[in-house]
């Protein structure tokens, strides 16, 4: 996990729970924090030695100087609606994804039609570009991703990058967590709930506000082979330790670049459910003068 993860408060930002200068730590926007572990004021949750975990983002404690940023902070999560409409452009182009059509996409993708409805999938016949809708933790659409003749991806203008969520994602289930919506459709396909994230890098905060609310036992993050995947699972990681109680980082074996070519190499849902079970839960590591410590996360 990287040093900048956790972040001990100074005189400038103190403990927004004890308001000290010293030993607390908390983790997201300097002037938002998502949580913070405070050494002197219990809470129900504790992190080892580190101290007691508050959610700020759930809670109505806070210091009134953080406090005020925090609700700031919300309302940028909630964009105001855009210019162009984009319920309408996603509502015509799937009626405008003519079932021969939509076969012949999903047999090009080695993905399941009915995972692909899941995801809300268009068709734009002028382009011959496909369309996947992007949502808020709301639900509400936020951002069109357009995948191009050739598999080049774009934006629709006027939008915000969002997650691709399957209609009649369940809550209180292990949740799978990976990256585009073609990722998506192939964990889809093995059966297990799943949530796709815009980049490696994308779709944070949509991300912990959409795990608040669905509560899953457990959150695994999918990550890419690459080193960009790697890194970007560990600090989105790093934000969910205080919003789910066991998150997992997994990715394809050696060779295979990411979910979708796991599946079509033959991967089975056992397989999958086999990496997360051997994988280790994350834990918070804190990075001092004298070295770093680490606390694994309690229930």
């Amino acid at each position: 996990m990287a040093d900048t993860d956790w972040k001990r408060v100074c005189r400038q930002r103190p403990c927004p729970i004890c308001n000290r200068p010293k030993w607390c730590i908390y983790v997201g926007d300097d002037d938002a924090p998502d949580a913070v572990i405070c050494q002197r004021v219990e809470s129900p949750r504790r992190i080892g030695e580190a101290g007691w975990l508050h959610r700020l983002r759930d809670s109505a404690t806070a210091w009134p100087r953080w406090e005020q940023t925090i609700r700031l902070a919300v309302v940028m999560t909630q964009p105001a609606p855009p210019a162009i409409d984009l319920q309408r452009i996603v509502a015509d182009a799937q009626a405008a994804a003519a079932p021969e059509v939509l076969e012949r996409f999903a047999q090009s993708l080695v993905v399941t039609v009915e995972s692909l409805y899941r995801l809300g999938v268009g068709y734009v016949a002028s382009g011959r570009e496909w369309l996947f809708p992007m949502e808020d933790a709301s639900g509400r659409i936020v951002g069109i991703r357009r995948r191009l003749p050739g598999g080049k991806k774009l934006s629709v203008r006027g939008g915000h990058e969002g997650l691709f969520v399957p209609t009649d994602l369940a809550p209180g289930n292990r949740l799978l967590i990976c990256e585009g919506p073609t990722d998506t459709a192939a964990l889809l396909d093995l059966g297990f709930g799943v949530l796709g994230r815009p980049s490696c890098t994308g779709g944070v905060q949509y991300t912990c506000d959409l795990i608040r609310r669905l509560r899953p036992t457990e959150a695994v993050i999918v990550a890419d082979a690459d080193k960009s995947g790697r890194d970007g699972a560990a600090r989105l990681a790093a934000r969910l330790l205080v919003h789910c109680a066991v998150i997992k980082i997994i990715a394809p074996p050696a060779g295979i670049k990411d979910a979708r070519q796991w599946k079509i190499d033959g991967a089975t849902a056992a397989d999958v459910a086999g990496a997360i079970d051997a994988a280790p839960a994350w834990r918070v590591n804190i990075t001092t003068q004298k070295g770093t410590r680490s606390w694994k996360k309690r229930r």
